[in-house]
């Protein structure tokens, strides 16, 4: 049997490709905002720069005159900005996503299980039901309203 030339100079190239890749390594975290399409990725993105303690893009997408109600009570943005800060977020998962469009605003709702601590506290990891406004602006999508209700007592 004989083996032609160009038989083993493919197969010396393809296994060559196993050893390394040709594309550099992914970083873990990316922030991906432009590309997000709907209000689910919104969310999503918005609790990735919580987990990763990034401020300074979630300000970014965080409206002036936002305004949120959680079970402390009202918060305005600096509020709540200062409030997401005592968070270690070690992870997070969504379920009942609904999102709802109209115009240039998405409303979002969903479940939401927290892992980490918040104040040095363990998070309960029950689902807490959330409620999004997002809208369109000239700088990008912004959270222009937000609600969080605690997990009913058992």
């Amino acid at each position: 049997m004989r083996i032609r030339p160009a038989l083993v100079v493919l197969l010396g190239f393809s296994f060559s490709l196993t050893a390394c890749t040709l594309w550099p390594e992914q970083r873990a975290y990316t922030s991906n905002w432009e590309q997000s399409t709907g209000g689910e990725a919104l969310e999503r993105n918005f609790w990735k720069e919580v987990k990763a303690k990034n401020w300074t893009e979630l300000e970014r997408h965080i409206a002036a005159n936002f305004t949120a109600i959680n079970p402390n009570g009202m918060n305005d943005r600096a509020g709540t900005l200062e409030r997401l800060k005592t968070f270690e977020v070690e992870d997070y998962s969504f379920g009942d996503v609904d999102t709802q469009m109209n115009g240039d605003t998405f409303v979002v709702t969903y479940t939401l299980v927290l892992r980490g601590t918040r104040g040095g506290e363990p998070l309960s990891g029950e689902p807490r039901r959330m409620m999004s406004v997002w809208q369109q602006q000239k700088t990008g999508w912004v959270i222009i309203a937000h609600t969080s209700i605690d997990p009913p007592k058992k």
